[in-house]
């Protein structure tokens, strides 16, 4: 399997592999939410593959703090189907409406979300 090309989700983010020799994954993703905290950032990814299956991670600063993103999944009819998680450091919170946020820091059971995306090829 060629991993290397640009792979854009069903949001505009995509994911860059500009390397995927011995098994292991290079480059670069780029969401296109506006509100993750990874927004108007390119952060490097690293990871593996394995035949049809791949996983790869990223981290970098959020206005909040710090926070990583792993995908895992494979690919089927050419789409890379994936699930993933974020873990957040911290997230801003207001004492109330129309007050000032402020970052805290997050117990780790609320610090983790999941979805899936599919990503689809779109330069080789």
């Amino acid at each position: 399997m060629n991993w290397k090309g640009k792979w854009r989700n069903q949001y505009g983010s995509t994911v860059d592999i500009t390397d995927d020799a011995n098994h292991r994954i290079a480059g670069m993703f780029k969401t296109a939410l506006g509100d993750s905290g990874f927004y108007g950032q390119e952060v490097p990814i690293v990871g593996i593959h394995q035949g049809d299956c791949i996983s790869f991670v990223a981290g970098g600063k959020t206005p909040a703090g710090d926070a990583a993103v792993s995908y895992t999944g494979l690919v089927r009819d050419g789409k890379m189907e994936t699930m993933w998680f974020v873990v957040a450091d911290a997230t801003i919170k207001a004492p109330e409406e129309g007050a000032p946020g402020r970052i805290e820091k997050l117990n780790w059971w609320r610090s983790i979300i999941t979805s899936a995306d599919t990503f689809e090829r779109v330069v080789r």
